[in-house]
């Protein structure tokens, strides 16, 4: 039993080392129509969205160490593709009112920012004052769109 043991660990650790050979794209293509918002705003989606949500994202050390690699890379890109910042100016105004609407009550219950994204951006945890603010935003219909 230990023997195998042993060679079971070895081959989980050349695992590991190998799939830091895999090459993972990490892009952060143009930002073509940024979100226009009050700077409070704009300042609390820059600190708990941005990154997974906009074409602006810092990648952090870890994602260039695989196997979080791949994850934080899936995360951007799906969190991308259901919400981009970088591109809100090009969204009907019908649709963007959808949109403020659904970050707001994703915010309310607590399930964005994710949590695991809050244990490594501490910062991106958010208090009351910047909630009230966010929900103001969202139900405000105005030319800060």
């Amino acid at each position: 039993m230990g023997r195998l043991f042993k060679v079971f660990f070895v081959l989980i650790f050349l695992a590991l080392i190998g799939s830091q050979f895999i090459e993972v794209e990490r892009t952060n293509p143009e930002v073509t129509a940024d979100l226009k918002a009050p700077a409070k705003v704009k300042r609390i989606l820059h600190t708990a969205c941005y990154d997974c949500h906009s074409n602006e994202t810092k990648w952090p050390w870890y994602s260039y160490v695989a196997p979080v690699s791949w994850m934080v890379i899936r995360d951007v890109e799906e969190g991308r593709e259901s919400l981009n910042f970088s591109t809100w100016g090009k969204i009907a105004s019908s649709k963007k009112a959808e949109y403020k609407k659904e970050i707001w009550e994703e915010v309310n219950e607590e399930k964005m920012p994710l949590e695991y994204y809050i244990y490594t951006h501490p910062n991106a945890k958010l208090d009351v004052t910047q909630k009230k603010t966010l929900k103001e935003w969202a139900e405000k219909q105005s030319a800060w769109e």
